[in-house]
């Protein structure tokens, strides 16, 4: 993991005296917390409790820059109103519920993506769904859990929540947030779809990289982390078959299998490239390249140039009612994932290899991908009529 504690200090209200940097949380003024002779960690602020609980998630960078998201907003809530963690009551929790549903003012708070260091960097790009605001909860929940067990607060005010269950389970009964099979067949025919004749070269480049990635990402369902830091190399060939080497969620190592699909347009982007058409083994080149075809993408990269080709596909199928192609407008690189894991399951793979090819460690994880009951349930439900069809010749009782 790169050195947080080097990038400069990202500062919302310049008004407030900035405070060191600390595992990359970027925190205006002074913190009021002070620890208490029960504490068990080395720490003197709320910013440094809550980077040791950080650190204990570095061997994720994913996890580890996610859970940092949603502690530094709860960070600089509390700041701007005066409090601390340990002043967190109950009611406080529904008071930061309702900020990240509309944070305001959104000046302050909401803009576009911008690198941390940048002075008009702002912790939110827009108020966040019910979706979002529930995984932020689930999130501080447990970062609150462990700062009890460290002695920094005294007690979870999650744990007074009479509707906890409700707010704070995660799991949903299905997948929502994926793009149906015509709406990703008409997508995918778009980009495929090649530059004008008198396209530039870099115009060509970007089509191919483009063509690739959507591929990739719904081929074999990678999430945005792998993506980005896979290699030519964890493409291998054994007994003439071919398979995706992955280090994924855990640090746990997987193998996918390599369909035909996903072979050929690993050779045309090598072609692209100036490669041969395969790679060789331990060959430690990025997948995915920037213009010059050498450097690697990062992940804010890729998550940008997803982003814009949704909405740019969004606008080029014109033809399609409104209601049909909205969803392009709002998908986000992980609605990939959730597309191909569906359409997987709508072609009929068995739930356990669909649980390899995700790599969750719960099938019922993966059984929120299955639609095809709940299909067959709506259908023969609508046989379920207030008057039945007249089958009688009199038509007596």
């Amino acid at each position: 993991m790169r050195d947080e504690a080097s990038m400069a200090l990202t500062v919302l209200d310049t008004q407030v005296p900035a405070m060191p940097d600390h595992d990359g949380l970027a925190m205006p003024g002074v913190s009021r917390a002070v620890a208490g002779d029960g504490v068990r960690i080395s720490a003197r602020t709320d910013v440094e409790a809550v980077a040791a609980w950080l650190r204990e998630f570095q061997t994720s960078p994913q996890t580890w820059r996610a859970y940092r998201k949603e502690a530094e907003r709860l960070l600089l809530w509390l700041e701007c109103r005066g409090e601390t963690l340990a002043s967190v009551r109950r009611e406080t929790l529904d008071a930061f519920e309702r900020f990240l549903a509309d944070p305001q003012p959104a000046s302050r708070w909401v803009g576009p993506s911008r690198p941390r260091a940048a002075p008009d960097w702002r912790p939110f790009r827009q108020p966040l769904s019910a979706a979002s605001r529930r995984q932020a909860l689930v999130i501080l929940q447990g970062m609150f859990a462990w700062l009890v067990e460290a002695g920094w607060v005294e007690h979870n005010p999650f744990r007074l929540m009479r509707d906890k269950r409700r707010r704070m389970d995660n799991r949903r009964e299905g997948v929502e947030r994926y793009l149906e099979r015509a709406l990703w067949q008409r997508f995918w025919a778009w980009l495929q779809t090649p530059p004008a004749s008198e396209a530039t070269n870099a115009q060509r480049y970007r089509w191919a990289r483009r063509r690739f990635l959507f591929g990739f990402a719904y081929l074999l369902a990678p999430r945005l982390s792998e993506m980005a830091t896979a290699r030519m190399g964890d493409f291998i060939q054994r007994e003439g078959r071919w398979w995706w080497q992955v280090v994924g969620k855990g640090d746990k190592l997987a193998h996918v299998p390599v369909p035909p699909d996903m072979l050929s347009l690993l050779v045309d982007w090598r072609e692209t490239l100036g490669l041969a058409p395969h790679p060789q083994p331990g060959d430690a080149t990025p997948l995915l390249r920037a213009l010059d075809g050498r450097r690697g993408v990062g992940d804010n990269q890729l998550y940008r140039l997803i982003r814009e080709t949704f909405q740019a596909g969004y606008r080029a199928l014109d033809d399609l009612p409104d209601a049909r192609r909205a969803p392009l407008r709002h998908a986000t690189p992980h609605w990939l994932r959730h597309t191909a894991l569906t359409h997987q399951a709508q072609a009929g793979m068995e739930l356990r290899y669909l649980a390899r090819t995700a790599r969750h460690a719960r099938l019922d994880t993966t059984a929120r991908y299955l639609h095809a009951e709940a299909e067959e349930w709506h259908r023969q439900l609508a046989h379920h009529r207030l008057v039945e069809a007249d089958t009688s010749d009199d038509g007596t009782l």
